[in-house]
């Protein structure tokens, strides 16, 4: 498999930047792209009959639709800079995002065949981190939206990765629905490090060894996940941020089946 087809670089410009589409990259349930927007800019949508999740990555926005009105949205600087606010809206719905500072958003889209939970902002005090692992692949996990959440596709989180540490570790999948041993999701993950010029290593790869790439991610970068165990590093010196988004067909949780030749290191 073409590596091509899994990793996505990205150079940002103002406005909506397409990453890619559902569809595209073997994604059934996702479409991702990054919102840029200078002070005093806006950007207008419609959710269409998808579901959408807009994570605050830095910066702050007013959100505005028919009978909703956020004023104001963020208050982290960039992703390293606490945790995030995220603004949820069910399909059907018009949208305006407008910049109160210079904003950099993430876009999460779903498709939904119901009417799910009303327009609304799920602030950083909503949200939940976990720590995980030990040794060098300790990590941070923040999550903004998960099964509790009236979503009919998204389980969406934020990973934290200290200098040189692993994350996704032991290897992990969730290919097959098999409840509780593993659930069916896809998923996304986009990077960014601090200092910028970071680089992170990404593997995904399945048992049969169909899919077998290894990956030099950097700032901006994405990885589409649609199977496949997907262990991840940063280099040392550089502190690695992901976002992930996942999008269950059925079920929804942090229910995964660990690589049986790796499963040992717990």
């Amino acid at each position: 498999m073409n590596s091509e087809k899994l990793l996505i670089h990205l150079e940002l410009k103002q406005g909506y930047n397409k990453v890619f589409d559902r569809g595209e990259h073997n994604m059934a349930l996702t479409a991702f792209g990054v919102i840029q927007l200078a002070a005093g800019s806006s950007y207008r949508a419609s959710t269409g009959e998808c579901e959408v999740a807009l994570v605050l990555l830095g910066g702050r926005c007013a959100v505005r639709g028919e009978a909703f009105d956020f004023a104001e949205v963020g208050a982290r600087r960039n992703v390293f800079d606490g945790r995030p606010h995220t603004v949820y809206l069910p399909r059907r719905t018009a949208y305006e995002i407008a910049a109160v500072t210079d904003a950099d958003i993430a876009y999460n889209a779903s498709p939904a065949t119901r009417d799910t939970a009303k327009p609304c902002v799920i602030t950083p005090e909503m949200t939940r981190e976990l720590t995980l692992g030990r040794d060098n692949f300790t990590r941070k996990a923040t999550i903004m939206i998960d099964e509790t959440f009236d979503s009919e596709h998204f389980y969406i989180g934020e990973g934290m990765i200290p200098s040189g540490n692993w994350s996704g570790y032991p290897p992990h999948r969730h290919d097959v629905d098999n409840p509780p041993e593993e659930i069916d999701m896809e998923e996304t993950y986009f990077y960014r490090f601090n200092p910028p010029q970071g680089f992170g290593i990404q593997k995904v790869y399945t048992s049969d060894g169909r899919i077998d790439e290894t990956y030099t991610v950097r700032n901006n970068d994405t990885v589409a996940i649609a199977e496949g165990y997907h262990p991840l590093c940063g280099a040392p010196g550089y502190e690695m941020y992901y976002l992930w988004t996942m999008a269950g067909r059925v079920n929804r949780g942090l229910i995964s089946a660990k690589d049986p030749q790796h499963g040992w290191v717990k």
